[in-house]
């Protein structure tokens, strides 16, 4: 089910982009302060699930079902967004969204989506082991009743709350130092983020390190996802913005998911002994993965920002 809903977040940008361009505003400046909403009923699902003691239990499913539902009801409320020019006879590639893949032609926006790809990987391992971690200090009885175990979703909902601060933040660094750099933090981020849950625990001190790597997690997410969303919106022609869009959004959450949950799943798996998993060095191995990355994204990746086009498209919208 999740390869159904996935392509839908591609769609929810591509229709916010298009309301804020016909209303004349500049995606830059005013998509994050609507794009937080999101985040806010994420921090509000995971606080009602975790005080409700649902998150070892599969009623939350059935809650999620039913909010599914009503939010495909919502969507029938939307503007009617034109996908292409009636007068222009449409393609099998372009009905089937494929047009997007001509863009692997330019190096610049090939090796995007690569790297694209390689932190939808990493997005996938935090989403996947970062509530299992918590829980798994249940099993020392020193941490037994502490609120880190006993609560863990809200705990992990501070990255939300740091989303929406990092979210607010994104026209100033994405005007001001360009998609680039934007990423390149992205990606120390991550490395902070697994470098201090490989040190955090529930004692006094440890729990400091984890609520820092709570923290970082709103750079490491916003300022590759919403950043990368802005990017790809800026860069590409307008008749194929919708493709470019789902085309991003399967790198990171399909390709990029897939490859991320079998390769640290292989991870978790062999540092895991007698059902006890080491995840100190589990966290570490994927902390030196998302520092490799950057330091390889930072020589290959070639942009020259231009801070003037930015002003540019502020104006003219």
């Amino acid at each position: 089910m999740r390869y159904f809903f996935m392509p839908t977040l591609a769609l929810s940008n591509t229709v916010s982009y298009y309301c804020l361009e016909k209303a004349g505003l500049d995606t830059v400046t005013n998509f994050p302060p609507i794009r937080v909403f999101g985040t806010v009923g994420f921090i509000i699902a995971m606080w009602t699930i975790s005080f409700a003691g649902l998150e070892l239990s599969n009623m939350q499913l059935y809650i999620a079902a039913g909010a599914s539902l009503l939010l495909s009801l919502y969507s029938l409320t939307m503007p009617k967004i034109p996908t292409a020019n009636k007068k222009q006879k449409q393609g099998w590639i372009s009905m089937l969204g494929l047009n997007a893949f001509v863009l692997f032609k330019k190096p610049k926006m090939a090796v995007f989506f690569l790297f694209a790809m390689l932190l939808g990987a990493v997005l996938q391992i935090t989403n996947t082991f970062g509530n299992p971690f918590l829980h798994d200090f249940g099993l020392d009885p020193t941490f037994a009743d502490s609120l880190v175990v006993k609560y863990p979703s809200i705990l992990l909902s501070v990255s939300q709350m740091a989303e929406v601060l990092f979210i607010l933040a994104i026209p100033f660094f994405l005007k001001r130092y360009g998609i680039k750099t934007v990423m390149l933090v992205s990606m120390i981020a991550w490395t902070l983020r697994f470098g201090l849950f490989a040190f955090g625990d529930p004692s006094p001190f440890g729990t400091v390190l984890l609520l820092l790597s709570m923290i970082v997690y709103g750079c490491a997410f916003d300022f590759f996802n919403i950043s990368g969303a802005i990017f790809v919106e800026q860069e590409v022609s307008k008749d194929i913005r919708a493709s470019a869009q789902g085309l991003f959004m399967t790198m990171v959450n399909g390709v990029g998911a897939y490859v991320g949950a079998i390769l640290s799943g292989m991870v978790v798996d062999y540092y895991t002994i007698d059902g006890v998993k080491d995840w100190h060095t589990i966290w570490l191995i994927f902390a030196a993965y998302t520092l490799i990355l950057a330091i390889i994204f930072q020589f290959t990746f070639h942009y020259k920002h231009q801070p003037d086009k930015m002003k540019d498209l502020e104006i003219t919208h």
